[in-house]
């Protein structure tokens, strides 16, 4: 079909109020792609943007995507090349398709509200609730009603104000923050929650990379990845680890096409075979179009769920044994830079102690793969001076995640692949500017220099009694501890794990607020009290007194760069998220007369809503590496954070050396009759935020209640592809989770190991399931019983959590 064919078919859908929830029943299976993007990519991004934005918006809002004078992508935080470099079309499938469902013509305004009851639209599924459109009018849902209702921007701020002011003690109150919201949204958030007298400041990266961050905090110093865009593509050797960038960070496939080009070697690691790792089809080269497209991965480790440490191990076992029989690196006089080593490093001997200490029985039996494999893939670092670690939730959300990532590290660091160019650790970051809102102070640990810094600069006293994670919030919430909920973007109720546990534990609170463009369920598991503030998007015009306003997000790669919106918003008195923070900030911190407060933060939170330049000037003041904030952002591209590790082999760990770590090998074993569930993404989505019914990559079109079984396992249950099966979570409580009515589709995935869709199966992860040091949910890894189901007729996504309370 042509591109003018794929917008007619997309104008069918122009302005439709009917769209139909998923419809299970028209599920259908096919064989998995064996190669991804392509110009089938480009037709589904053209289909998904002109159905929702219209032909005429399509075109130039797509062509202001990730640009230097244009908004940055609020899906994913890859980085961008540098602004010279940069194609005219810088924006991935999944990307146009994020930018259509903020950009849509619908809109959801009181109207509709009247029309709906919070019961009738908690019926709905996330696809249904994304289409209805843009959110344009506060709303508030009263003690004892079932509807929204509309509010005044005034009145709204004032209800906040006065639930706040209501609680018996700071700590009743959480602040959530998801990774779309700006560096100085994320800024003003944790300065009102500190303000007011607590660091409850939970975030979406305590349920995805707060594992990575911890290891590498330990050992290096600095929670991110030590690489630049260039160090990547320039890589000899690339490891991507339980990740897939073919549907969760498609661009990424540019650099590591790069990689291949300049002769680079390039190892996928995951239980499962994905199509973006075996095959890219780059739209934007002849060869992707009409050629045979670029093949990645020169080798293809399909690990056991939960035995990437193992494989770590087994590489260094490999390298600490070629060190003792003489060889070496190239480019290096040894296999290992003791010079590096001696100089920056601390805990190498006991690394090794532990490689001797470890059997290749027990790293075969973690793995899954036989000791020859591992020696094979282990020995390519022998040919390697510049390697390059990437890994994403495959490694994070297991109970051993942290040693899992330091182990990684072990290995980097052996060969002095830290502060080198062309080397480093790659933390793949999910959501656009998850990493810039922890630097922004979005963390309830912050270090006693940020505090202090804080308090010298606004003149007051922060909090230092550490705050609540998400999974701390939820509890707290169901204990009927905390009382009041602000969420900051995000569909917290969705993203969070135990979704029966989670729903229930706001429903315990007093009130609930979220801060949101678009509809999701968190809007329906409400406390007594409820608001809904709509906000400006990314891809929409900020103006505000002192003129045309830009935000800042910071990628993976620690740049900092500003973001412009492009739209008319979808109504005329839509405020912004720093304008919504600010305006609630100085209701409850000044007084009638718009005096301070005494011991408050002494901020003019009216200039911070005129200019954004004053939030950056006090983002600036506060937090190192911002000296001279706003010219630089300015500068075409942004500029780069500093970096310990990266810029200067400089660390920052109590020693002042990078760490080795011996913790003992660990790995899941698979209880007999049971499998060891991962839930990961379609490649209609992105995170909770569901764009369509295919995940054509893997097979899957129409529908989204499969579940992804080694036909090996699928004989053990006494199941064939094509049955329906119940999921039962198994963990050690009282509780009964279920997960009904499953297809079962036979997978090249690893014996033992099965996969399924979030937030469906969401419900079965234990809220108490969590990786030990960093909190984060284990949803790589959750034990389950597969039973036929009984059910016979197709399920919507209420009805199935019907069942899974029953």
């Amino acid at each position: 079909m042509s591109l003018s064919g794929f917008i007619n078919k997309a104008k069918d859908f122009l302005g439709s109020p009917d769209v139909p929830d998923i419809d299970e029943s028209q599920l259908r299976v096919s064989e998995p792609e064996r190669q991804a993007v392509g110009v089938p990519a480009v037709a589904h991004a053209m289909e998904h943007a002109v159905r929702e934005m219209g032909p005429a918006r399509t075109v130039p809002i797509l062509l202001g995507l990730n640009q230097s004078k244009g908004f940055d992508c609020m899906s994913c935080a890859w980085a961008d090349p540098d602004a010279a470099e940069r194609s005219p079309f810088e924006f991935c499938e999944n990307g146009a398709k994020a930018v259509a469902a903020e950009a849509t013509r619908k809109k959801v305004g009181a109207d509709f509200f009247r029309q709906h009851s919070i019961s009738d639209l908690a019926m709905h599924d996330d696809y249904w609730l994304n289409r209805q459109g843009r959110l344009t009018t506060p709303m508030f849902k009263d003690e004892g009603s079932d509807h929204y209702v509309p509010v005044s921007w005034k009145e709204a701020f004032r209800l906040v104000a006065d639930e706040l002011k209501s609680l018996d003690d700071p700590d009743q109150a959480a602040f959530y923050t998801s990774g779309r919201a700006s560096n100085e949204a994320a800024f003003l958030l944790q300065l009102l929650s500190r303000g007011f007298g607590t660091n409850n400041l939970p975030d979406c990266s305590n349920m995805c990379h707060e594992s990575s961050g911890t290891a590498l905090t330990d050992t290096i110093g600095i929670g991110k990845g030590s690489v630049s865009l260039r160090d990547l593509e320039d890589a000899k050797l690339v490891f991507v680890v339980g990740q897939n960038p073919g549907t969760n960070h498609p661009r990424m496939l540019s650099a590591l096409e790069k990689v291949k080009e300049s002769g680079g070697t390039i190892v996928a690691v995951n239980p499962l075979p994905e199509a973006g790792l075996i095959k890219y089809r780059n739209p934007q080269t002849p060869k992707g179009v009409a050629g045979k497209g670029t093949e990645i991965s020169d080798h293809f480790l399909q690990v056991r769920l939960g035995g990437d440490m193992a494989l770590f191990r087994g590489f260094g076992k490999v390298l600490l044994e070629a060190e003792r029989a003489g060889e070496h690196t190239i480019g290096m006089k040894s296999v290992f830079d003791h010079a590096f080593i001696e100089r920056y490093a601390e805990g190498f001997e006991d690394w090794t102690s532990s490689l001797d200490a470890t059997s290749w029985a027990d790293i075969e039996e973690a793995t899954g793969l036989p000791e020859a494999r591992i020696r094979e893939i282990g020995r390519l670092l022998l040919d390697s001076d510049r390697t390059c670690v990437c890994w994403a939730m495959g490694l994070t959300q297991h109970v051993h995640s942290v040693p899992t990532i330091k182990e990684v590290v072990n290995v980097v660091l052996a060969q002095g692949n830290i502060g080198r160019p062309g080397a480093g650790l790659v933390p793949v970051r999910g959501h656009s500017n998850v990493q810039g809102d922890r630097t922004m102070g979005i963390f309830e640990k912050m270090p006693p220099a940020f505090h202090d810094a804080l308090d010298s600069h606004f003149d007051f006293v922060s909090p230092r009694e550490h705050g609540t994670d998400s999974v701390e919030t939820i509890r707290r919430m169901r204990d009927g501890k905390i009382r009041f909920f602000l969420g900051l973007a995000g569909n917290f109720v969705k993203a969070a794990p135990d979704t029966l546990v989670t729903e229930a534990a706001l429903r315990n609170t007093d009130m609930t607020v979220h801060i949101s463009t678009k509809l999701n369920h968190s809007h329906f598991a409400t406390g007594k009290r409820a608001l809904i503030l709509p906000t400006l998007g990314r891809t929409d015009l900020d103006y505000q007194r002192s003129g045309l306003q830009k935000v800042t997000v910071e990628d993976s790669m620690s740049m900092v760069h500003a973001s412009t919106g492009k739209l008319q918003p979808p109504a005329k008195d839509l405020h912004s998220e720093p304008a919504i923070i600010a305006h609630i900030a100085a209701e409850l911190f000044t007084d009638g007369d718009g005096n301070r407060l005494p011991g408050t933060p002494d901020i003019d939170w009216t200039a911070c809503v005129d200019d954004y330049a004053v939030i950056r000037e006090h983002i600036e003041a506060v937090i190192p590496g911002f000296e001279d904030f706003e010219r630089r952002i300015q500068e075409p591209g942004g500029f780069k954070l500093p970096h310990g590790p990266q810029d200067s082999r400089t660390f920052t760990t109590p020693s002042g050396k990078a760490v080795f770590t011996d913790a003992p090998l660990e790995w899941l074993p698979v209880p007999e009759g049971r499998v060891m569930l991962q839930t990961l993404r379609s490649h209609d989505q992105f995170n909770t935020t569901i764009y369509g019914k295919d995940d054509r990559y893997r097979g899957i079109h129409g529908g989204r209640r499969v579940v992804f079984l080694n036909p090996l396992d699928a004989q053990k249950a006494g199941v064939a592809e094509g049955d329906y099966v119940d999921l039962h979570a198994e963990w050690d409580d009282d509780v009964s989770r279920v997960a009904p009515r499953f297809r079962v589709v036979e997978y090249d995935t690893t014996a033992g190991s099965a996969a399924a869709y979030y937030p469906e199966t969401n419900v079965l992860v234990p809220l108490d399931s969590q990786a030990r040091e960093s909190g984060t949910p284990t949803s790589k890894s959750v034990v389950v019983r597969v039973e036929r189901s009984e059910i016979q007729e197709p399920l919507t996504d209420v009805e199935a959590a019907l069942h899974a309370v029953n």
